[in-house]
């Protein structure tokens, strides 16, 4: 009973809470398009630009801390990304919290080993055209982006893991298993 309460609450906050988020924040966007010039700023405030990064595979996920699909597959991302930076692929986690307090306190119960970029104007979200949270992109070496997902469940993380594999061909040392997420429940 406890279980299913805190999912209901959980489903419900998200709920309002993208009812009064800014209709720019809502879905993700078309693919096979360019992705867009970005610069955010890390955890620990050193700069990353997108453009940097051209050459290799990257994984961007728009999420945030008082998102419960967020928080459910934060942890298999957080694998995922440590599976594959060794392969030539980043893994990007870009939190839309505006509240950099309840971000440190996520994050100090579910330690990062992926990049963690900041983005609390949504700026960046909006560039992509993410229209909701969370939303993922898969973007090639040249920089275009190939795969998106929005408003994902626990079963994306393999099927992006597939689709990034397809676009690296193969990749050397890259477990063929990854964590599986856990239903937030």
């Amino acid at each position: 009973m406890r279980i299913a309460l805190r999912l209901a609450s959980g489903l419900a906050a998200a709920a309002l809470a993208l009812m009064f988020y800014p209709p720019s924040l809502r879905a993700a966007a078309e693919t096979d398009r360019k992705a867009p010039s970005i610069q955010l700023k890390t955890l620990g405030g050193k700069s990353v630009r997108l453009a940097d990064l051209r050459g290799r595979i990257v994984l961007i996920d728009f999420w945030a801390s008082w998102c419960a699909p967020c928080k459910a597959t934060f942890p298999a991302l957080n694998a995922l990304g440590q599976e594959l930076k060794a392969n030539g692929v980043d893994v990007l986690a870009v939190s839309e919290d505006e509240k950099r307090k309840e971000l440190d306190a996520f994050l100090g119960e579910h330690p990062p080993t992926l990049d963690v970029l900041l983005d609390p104007g949504g700026n960046a979200a909006a560039a992509f055209g993410v229209t909701a949270i969370p939303s993922m992109f898969v973007i090639d070496r040249a920089g275009v982006i190939r795969f998106s997902h929005a408003n994902y469940g626990a079963d994306v993380i393999e099927a992006v893991r597939a689709e990034i594999l397809t676009l690296a061909g193969s990749l050397t040392g890259v477990n063929s298993t990854t964590p599986q997420l856990h239903n937030a429940q």
